[in-house]
């Protein structure tokens, strides 16, 4: 340990010595630490200002709220936060925000910065009070509670941790690296259910709001709020500006979309909610962003089917398309069904295909790879598993001039974890064998073995005779219908998307979004964030 940190860590243990070094000297510094609130501490006061007169209406009108506790963690999750946390006092919600000032995850802070934090953030929010309460997770002096129904979340939780901040799957226990990283987040996660255990059984609130729910603290907190009974609602958001999504008693990341499914793809598709998908496909194939993102889903447009099968020199057997994830994305974790891991499907698929010369097969790897350089690609995983790769089995890299769509139109057969092109093949009328849990699993337009064994009799079957797996015309429509309703239903309207947060503040400033006009266009996305029931428009 650097002899920096050993004396932080020294002082850090001293009492009174970050309290008084704050006052005197750190405070009215500028902060060159990662994590920093300052901006949001200048803004607060103008904002609880603007909120103090919608929360007094609603007090004086005697309007019933929910007691609301608002976990958040990392500094740019506690900036929007706090102004979401105000909104919900301002429609006459109890809210408190527990927050745990922490920027590094993955690495241990010595003690003394760790203290100091706590004091930067209750700076920060001072402001917020009385509209909300502030408490740290770091102040919670949790008594000896036995977590024992905990400990099985803590270690899966952990483990994910672990995957996500390394980008891999195969943690290597052994390994001292890996192992250490474990330990910290063990460690970590432990204290934050016994702190939240204790604060949620001492003042029992109706709602917990938490955002991931899936990894780190938020997803321990979201453990302990399900394993009390309390309602936990998470969110996250996509790749479109004004909009969230949103989960109940569920992580977000597990997208599940059973009362989707049940309150809206019995509606029919009409000819505009059709041309509404398929502009977001001919965007998405010509290689242009769509809608209110910057996200270009693909780096290439499409060169067509006959273009992109002589790249690949495709002779005229059948081609199967393996699409795969970005590996460690919080999307991919936990949803493994037969495979231990999206690692292990890839390796025993391409090895089961390297026997098959009567196929061809087509690897494309994610573009978005691209964004993440330090995950391990998935291209390296088949070329572990296939050293010498044989001549009908093709890796599309992310950054290869190949059009994921124009793979879709030459492919015969679909292979999918969780990556929606699985879903994408479908509408197309392709046979898809879904092999992780993902969303549009078990809707009836996928192939879904549980195990091993029905996994490879799934592929025999279906490559002996691919005509007779081709979707009918009924599953393909109900594709269609699904596709809408994922990407234009499941995201709710919301005006702060986390990325460029203080952009959309500016566009949607407080009184705006609180307005009669605001409410109308957000207001059942905030009651939803409340433990409220889905409302559908039409």
């Amino acid at each position: 340990m650097p002899k920096s940190n050993t004396l932080r860590n020294f002082l850090g243990d001293l009492p009174f010595t970050a309290e008084i070094d704050w006052a005197l000297r750190s405070k009215n510094r500028p902060r060159k630490d990662h994590y920093n609130l300052a901006r949001l501490q200048a803004s607060l006061p103008a904002a609880v200002d603007v909120v103090k007169p919608f929360a007094l209406r609603v007090e004086r009108s005697r309007s019933g709220g929910k007691k609301v506790l608002f976990f958040a963690t990392l500094h740019y999750w506690v900036e929007q936060s706090a102004y979401l946390g105000l909104v919900l006092a301002g429609m006459g919600h109890d809210v408190t925000l527990l927050t745990l000032p922490y920027s590094e995850w993955h690495k241990q802070k010595d003690k003394f910065t760790q203290r100091q934090r706590i004091l930067h953030t209750k700076d920060a929010l001072a402001s917020l009070s009385p509209l909300i309460k502030h408490v740290s997770m770091l102040d919670i002096k949790p008594s000896n509670l036995q977590l024992s129904n905990l400990q099985t979340d803590i270690q899966e939780v952990s483990l994910w941790d672990v995957q996500y901040t390394l980008m891999r799957e195969d943690v290597d226990m052994n390994d001292p690296s890996d192992r250490a990283l474990y330990d910290l987040r063990i460690q970590r996660n432990t204290f934050a259910a016994q702190a939240a255990l204790e604060w949620m059984q001492a003042n029992k609130p109706d709602v917990v709001l938490i955002p991931n729910g899936l990894i780190l603290e938020m997803g321990i907190v979201f453990r302990v709020a399900r394993h009390l009974g309390i309602d936990a609602v998470t969110y996250e958001f996509n790749d479109q500006r004004e909009q969230i999504w949103l989960a109940q008693n569920s992580s977000i990341m597990q997208q599940e979309t059973d009362y989707l499914v049940e309150a809206r793809c019995g509606l029919p598709v009409t000819d505009e909610m059709f041309e509404r998908v398929a502009d977001l496909e001919n965007a998405r194939r010509g290689a242009r962003v769509w809608g209110k993102s910057k996200r270009l889903w693909q780096y290439v447009s499409s060169q067509g089917a006959a273009e992109t099968r002589k790249m690949l020199n495709l002779d005229n057997r059948p081609v199967v398309m393996l699409a795969a994830n970005v590996l460690g994305d919080s999307l991919t974790l936990g949803r493994d069904i037969f495979a231990a891991s999206m690692t292990e499907w890839i390796t025993k698929t391409v090895q089961y295909f390297a026997k098959r010369t009567d196929v061809q097969m087509v690897i494309r790897v994610h573009p978005g790879e691209k964004l993440v350089p330090q995950a391990k690609s998935m291209g390296t995983v088949v070329r572990e598993a296939l050293p010498e790769l044989p001549s009908h089995i093709h890796v599309i890299g992310a950054l290869d001039k190949i059009n994921t769509y124009d793979l879709i139109e030459i492919a015969d057969v679909g292979l999918a974890y969780t990556t929606t092109v699985g879903l994408e093949t479908a509408m197309n009328g392709r046979p898809v064998i879904s092999c992780g849990q993902t969303h549009y699993r078990g809707r009836g337009i996928t192939l879904d073995p549980n195990s091993w064994d029905e996994y490879y009799a799934t592929l025999e079957k279906v490559l002996a005779d691919i005509p007779a797996h081709q979707m009918n015309e009924k599953q393909i429509e109900f594709a269609w219908n699904y596709a809408y309703r994922f990407f234009f239903e499941y995201p709710r309207p919301f005006p702060w998307r986390l990325m460029n947060f203080w952009d959309d503040l500016a566009e949607h400033p407080l009184e705006s979004v609180l307005s009669d006009e605001g409410m109308a266009r957000f207001k059942d996305t905030f009651d939803f964030l409340v433990g409220e029931p889905f409302t559908w428009k039409n």
